[in-house]
């Protein structure tokens, strides 16, 4: 197999590491410089030129794309994916994971626990948003912070609304996020790789410093994950969009709380904590999607009028939930249940007497009304409505 690093730091640990992994499994490897591409759309197929010269055929890439050239990066990404070229993180997940707010609505949208957190940019509206989120003190983040720059403890309402004045002062957008005061200091990196997390690390920060980053001085330790953490992880970074991914987490008194899911995530500091290969592992993975690619279920099964795919999520409180799939009636409605996904587990053709679960995602074929009647409808937001003020009258 042939495989590209793009990275502009070949002598990085991360990229360093990598290119050794895919050498030692008998592969073809070169780390380019993503700045020296130029996207070619002047002929009918997509194409790229490096360094001048028409690129040789890859079956892989492995991005490494930095923060300070993640729109050409990911430019360059989405070229190697019209060609066909295998990617374990798309142009679309990295620009996802990159910006601090789209993640955050993107996980939010999908009920991954993440400390509240609010966005404004009115003067008038950051007193009442720090409000909503719990109070002083609260975390400011920049949107497009790496590494804890751009992260802010403001223990009081006014230091936060002086910082947060001067931040949109220079036109910089910031996240006002709850602090969460059992968790100071110290964060969890999962380190996801397609469908599992293959390494987890805590960080401590160093003495009075509340970001445990280790580009902070902060320390690194093995750590055996709980399973409802990996589940976190592993889902978190599968809705953004990477099958390579860090995962960053709170341990809060309400369980695993979301703070990022790097697109790029360093190995260094989690291969020294915990020893493990997790270079090895990512080439692995690579290796083993290209030569076994995942099928395009959607495209394949699609073949009928009115029939498709679509993943069906088992609510929390739905009448089925604690009933087998077969009691559910789901069968009986020109529905085929392919796969049930449980958290990381996947289990394939599940039979009736299968009992589901709350959270539970049951991809199916059928018939494409019958599945949409199966989708709750959807709330209406009620409306706050404001009693008019009353009028003073006069006494008799």
């Amino acid at each position: 197999m042939k495989i590209a690093i793009l990275s502009r730091a070949p002598r990085a640990y991360s990229t360093q590491r990598l290119r050794a992994a895919a050498v030692d499994r008998g592969h073809e490897v070169k780390v380019l410089n993503t700045l020296r591409f130029a996207i070619d759309l002047t002929g009918p197929e997509p194409d790229l030129n490096f360094r001048g010269r028409p690129l040789s055929t890859y079956d892989a890439i492995l991005p490494r794309i930095g923060s300070s050239i993640t729109y050409f990066g990911t430019a360059v990404v989405r070229q190697f994916e019209q060609m066909d070229v295998f990617t374990p993180n798309t142009a679309n997940g990295i620009s996802n994971a990159r910006d601090k707010l789209r993640a955050t609505q993107i996980l939010s949208r999908h009920n991954i626990a993440m400390p509240a957190t609010a966005f404004v940019r009115n003067r008038a509206d950051v007193r009442p948003a720090i409000e909503r989120v719990g109070g002083a003190p609260v975390v400011i983040k920049l949107l497009e912070g790496t590494q804890g720059i751009g992260v802010i403890l403001a223990p009081q309402v006014k230091v936060a609304e002086a910082i947060i004045e001067t931040l949109h002062s220079t036109n910089q957008n910031v996240l006002i996020q709850r602090f969460i005061s059992e968790s100071r200091g110290r964060d969890i990196r999962a380190l996801v790789v397609g469908d599992r997390v293959v390494a987890a690390m805590r960080r401590t920060a160093l003495g009075d410093e509340f970001r445990s980053n280790v580009h902070r001085g902060g320390s690194v330790e093995s750590v055996d994950l709980p399973a409802d953490y990996a589940r976190v992880a592993v889902r978190s970074a599968q809705i953004m969009g990477l099958r390579v991914a860090g995962v960053d987490m709170l341990e809060s008194d309400d369980g695993p709380l979301v703070m990022e899911v790097n697109s790029s995530p360093g190995l260094q500091g989690i291969e020294t904590a915990t020893k493990l290969d997790v270079a090895g592992a990512i080439i692995d993975y690579i290796s083993n999607e290209v030569a076994f690619p995942d099928i395009d279920v959607r495209q394949r099964l699609a073949v009928s009028t009115g029939y498709g795919v679509a993943e069906l999520f088992v609510h929390a409180g739905a009448d089925i939930v604690g009933g087998t799939l077969g009691e559910s009636g789901i069968l009986d409605r020109d529905i085929t249940v392919l796969t049930l996904n449980r958290g990381t587990t996947v289990i394939p053709n599940p039979r009736t007497s299968q009992v589901l679960q709350a959270e539970d995602r049951l991809l199916c074929f059928g018939n494409m009304e019958e599945m949409r009647s199966l989708i709750p409808s959807r709330r209406r937001r009620a409306r706050v409505r404001r009693l008019p003020k009353a009028t003073p009258t006069t006494a008799d």
